[in-house]
């Protein structure tokens, strides 16, 4: 039996496409961006905010960007949330001791206060068996690095990118002999994810902006991977703007080359004294 992901390109092909109608450069934030008492700030972190490392556990804060972060959650009175991938708790681990709002797992949970204890969660753990089974491909090559998130499992090959299509073909030939299993693949970065579907990092920010403080403002979402496009899209449905990182992505309005350049443009909104 063929399966759907049998035609899946490889990690080349899969990014986001350039859209020739894209600005160039991303403007001055104050001659785009509104002040930020009327604004939510969205931000993917893997390769948005922080560099891209050979391993999920490398990533690092560079200085000053804790600062940065904190400042934006003074002055959009709390209306700053992490859109991610990765765990809540995966989050507040690396951010630590700082904690912030936050839609994790591709949207299957959310913290829309800091002084929540407790998250509020959206989607059930993968069923225990499936997880088995998929985490079993980690074994194809060394260098694949199994990730598991609870809501979803990452099977990492950064460090074996030859593995690339034998990941993908043995996920393919798990999703035909379980075809009524509620999941999606996710194609990422050198990085082949598997979560329930049903939820998105665009479902996530949808929810979240029903809530204070984000309720009523205007979204800026700033995003690099494949699954950001799912945001990217839903911007305009919110009078929102976007912003891609890396590459010029369709509908976006502006982009930057790389985190540092994300980290330098939320630094310079701090100085909007309007």
């Amino acid at each position: 039996m063929k399966s759907e992901l049998a035609e899946m390109p490889l990690d080349d092909e899969r990014t986001m496409h350039d859209d020739e109608d894209a600005p160039e450069t991303v403007p001055v934030p104050h001659a785009l961006v509104p002040h930020l008492n009327e604004i939510a700030i969205l931000l993917d972190v893997d390769g948005t905010l922080l560099e891209l490392m050979p391993t999920p556990r490398e990533v690092w804060v560079p200085p000053g960007l804790s600062n940065t972060l904190n400042r934006l959650v003074e002055r959009t009175s709390g209306a700053l949330a992490l859109v991610s991938g990765r765990s809540l708790n995966d989050l507040d681990l690396i951010f630590a001791p700082d904690v912030y709002c936050g839609v994790g797992g591709h949207g299957a949970e959310m913290r829309l206060s800091v002084d929540n204890e407790a998250d509020d969660v959206h989607a059930p753990p993968m069923d225990k068996e499936l997880k088995r089974r998929l985490a079993a491909i980690a074994k194809l090559s060394p260098g694949i690095l199994l990730e598991d998130k609870g809501y979803s499992l990452a099977l990492h090959y950064r460090l074996a990118p030859h593995a690339e299509r034998a990941i993908y073909e043995s996920v393919s030939l798990i999703r035909a002999d379980l075809p009524n299993a509620p999941i999606e693949v996710l194609p990422g970065k050198f990085v082949c994810e598997i979560k329930h579907s049903g939820f998105t990092k665009a479902s996530g920010v949808r929810e979240l902006m029903k809530h204070e403080p984000f309720m009523g403002r205007r979204p800026i979402f700033i995003g690099d991977d494949v699954t950001d496009e799912t945001v990217f899209a839903i911007m305009p449905d919110m009078d929102g703007l976007s912003f891609s990182v890396g590459r010029r992505a369709i509908g976006v309005n502006g982009h930057f080359d790389a985190p540092s350049d994300v980290r330098t443009f939320l630094a310079r909104l701090l100085d909007d004294t309007r």
